[in-house]
């Protein structure tokens, strides 16, 4: 089978630009490596950037389906001490520019408004194979394949369209997350509750850090940062209630309003090691291939950009795409052209915040942001 457009991946980039090609009357065709929907959670809650990730919206048509999944009060951010001092208190009053939703909300509404033939769902991509002239064949692990004029990797971090372009691998970082979640927690985690407040919240110290977010439903999703070496790391069995006990030993001494997001989850904690492409990946125009999203900018969380650049990078492509209906070519090295230096910008700061958040000075670097001390795209870290 041959498809004018094959998108790789019905992330959220990838959906963007299915949505937008659909917007322009271009078919396209997406292939994911999940069986559905709901194979699996979407992950926690995301600001979406008036820059970017709300333009994005705003081109694929659905800026009002997003504002009706907004989570009011949720740009609220505040910072403690490890023993629980309020150092900034932040409210959300509306003027943020950056409000709140969950990253499966955002795919639901993307979803909706694609035909449903459109995803093929439960083809992992195991390889890719130039065939000339700017078309590439794709096989996929059902022993299915397919051909295209036109191939865009939006399959993530570890994707397998970026080696027809680049041999650059994802490094990590140094930094790892402990995912957590608490349910009900105004009822079953009070003091959690009250020190995470109705926003963000960021606890830090040099080489660790309690981050979390309130969410709809009385949900604290945590993050628990920890600058650890791929050693220890491996040594770190999650199912094992000794390993939980052994990242709260890391806190010890801290507020039990804190600790208590670490070792009071109503789920099964989630390692999540952090890797980033190098700051300035790109790749020389190769005929009928590109990436966007993580596959072509991975990067840290620590500036928030991740989601929403991905999708831009939709947008941007299927507007280009669009625009050059019998050139592809032209498409694709416009889309490139602003591309690269984009990306590089926020890959850069998220680089200088993850540095900054766990120095031997923090919080003083993200109270500085926060407080206007530093123009960093309106001073925020959350994402």
């Amino acid at each position: 089978m041959k498809t004018p457009v094959a998108i790789v991946g019905a992330g959220l980039g990838g959906l963007v630009l299915a949505r937008v090609l659909h917007v322009h009357g271009i078919p396209a065709v997406v292939y994911e490596a999940e069986s559905s929907p709901d194979a699996r959670s979407q992950g926690g809650q995301l600001d979406l950037h008036e820059y970017n990730g709300q333009r994005a919206l705003e081109a694929a048509g659905l800026t009002a389906q997003f504002r009706a999944i907004i989570h009011e009060g949720g740009e609220a951010a505040r910072v403690l001490d490890p023993h629980g001092a309020v150092l900034h208190d932040e409210p959300d009053d509306g003027t943020g520019g950056r409000p709140e939703a969950l990253r499966g909300d955002l795919r639901r509404i993307l979803l909706d408004s694609l035909p449903g033939e459109l995803i093929r769902w439960g083809r992992r991509l195991t390889a890719v194979r130039p065939l000339g002239d700017g078309r590439h064949e794709l096989m996929f692990a059902d022993g299915s394949t397919s051909s295209t004029d036109l191939l865009v990797g939006a399959d993530g971090a570890w994707s397998k369209v970026r080696p027809l372009l680049s041999d650059a691998v994802p490094r990590y970082v140094g930094t790892s997350f402990v995912e957590t979640s608490l349910h009900d927690a105004d009822e079953r985690h009070p003091a959690a509750a009250k020190a995470v407040g109705g926003g963000a919240l960021f606890a830090l110290a040099p080489g660790k850090g309690v981050l979390a977010h309130r969410e709809a439903g009385g949900v604290l999703h945590a993050y628990i940062a920890l600058a650890k070496p791929p050693e220890w790391l491996a040594e770190l069995d999650l199912t094992d209630a000794a390993a939980t006990a052994a990242v709260a030993a890391e806190f010890d001494g801290w507020a039990p309003e804190l600790t208590a997001l670490i070792t009071g989850g109503d789920t099964a904690p989630v390692l999540r090691p952090i890797h980033a492409l190098p700051v300035e990946h790109r790749w020389d125009r190769t005929a009928g291939v590109t990436l966007l999203g993580d596959a072509a900018h991975l990067m840290s969380p620590f500036a928030g950009e991740g989601a929403n650049l991905a999708m831009f990078d939709g947008a941007e492509l299927g507007a280009a795409i669009a625009a050059h209906p019998d050139d592809t070519e032209a498409a694709l090295a416009e889309y490139e052209r602003d591309l690269f230096p984009r990306s590089a910008e926020f890959a850069a700061e998220s680089d200088r915040n993850h540095k900054m958040l766990f120095a031997e000075n923090t919080p003083a670097g993200l109270l500085d942001l926060m407080t206007g001390g530093t123009d960093n795209h309106e001073g925020e870290t959350r994402g």
